[in-house]
């Protein structure tokens, strides 16, 4: 039967607080999911990102979920998206120090998303999982960078096409230059309510049958 424990691991800040998630049998890759806006709320507990964790341990895959700085016991302050992707980075680190030699995947959700994408500029992950990346400006009163950096050609994006945070104009703009698929989910909202079941579909299907 997969697991969970609570575990603490290094981070730039200071210590950060997350749970690993562990399949039955000996992990084939590791994934490293990211919460949305600490400001708006949002931690490891968040519904999609729990989700996505179920979702890569079912798929035989290591996968932890972590806090943020400033979140939970985890020690720092936000920073804007900035630090964040420190801590992103630290927490494929931690995994990679675990399961050494395993490939690694990205996700995140709205925020999570955004600096996932960054993250990854330094951490070359074998994929990425996207779930309503904060693209551009995600509210008026955060100070997100402006735009997020291109991700690789196979990046599993997922929208909904209701997203009253996200719009969903904003990441079909960023993604046509790129010529990246979007997953787009017909009457469905930024928080994917009551589209939880098929989320978790989209994503394993998206890596059934991959060669990691």
């Amino acid at each position: 039967m997969p697991s969970q424990r609570n575990v603490i691991f290094a981070g730039p800040a200071g210590q950060l607080e997350g749970v690993l998630h562990l399949p039955d049998a000996a992990p084939s890759a590791i994934a490293v999911v990211a919460h949305p806006l600490p400001t708006m709320g949002g931690t490891m507990d968040n519904k999609i990102v729990s989700t996505l964790a179920k979702a890569f341990t079912e798929l035989g895959f290591a996968a932890l979920r972590f806090n943020f700085r400033g979140v939970g016991e985890s020690a720092g302050s936000y920073d804007q998206g900035n630090g964040e992707t420190l801590d992103a980075v630290a927490a494929a680190s931690f995994m990679r120090g675990e399961f050494p030699g395993l490939p690694l995947i990205g996700a995140g959700f709205s925020f999570g998303g955004y600096v996932q994408a960054r993250a990854a500029e330094e951490l070359q992950p074998h994929s990425l999982v996207l779930v309503a990346p904060a693209v551009g400006r995600l509210a008026p009163s955060t100070e997100l960078r402006t735009g997020m950096p291109h991700v690789p050609a196979d990046t599993l994006l997922i929208h909904g096409d209701l997203d009253e945070v996200v719009e969903l104009d904003a990441v079909l703009h960023w993604a046509r230059p790129q010529h990246l698929p979007v997953v787009v989910l017909a009457g469905t909202d930024h928080f994917f309510h009551g589209r939880l079941a098929q989320l978790k579909q989209i994503v394993l299907q998206h890596f059934h049958g991959q060669r990691l």
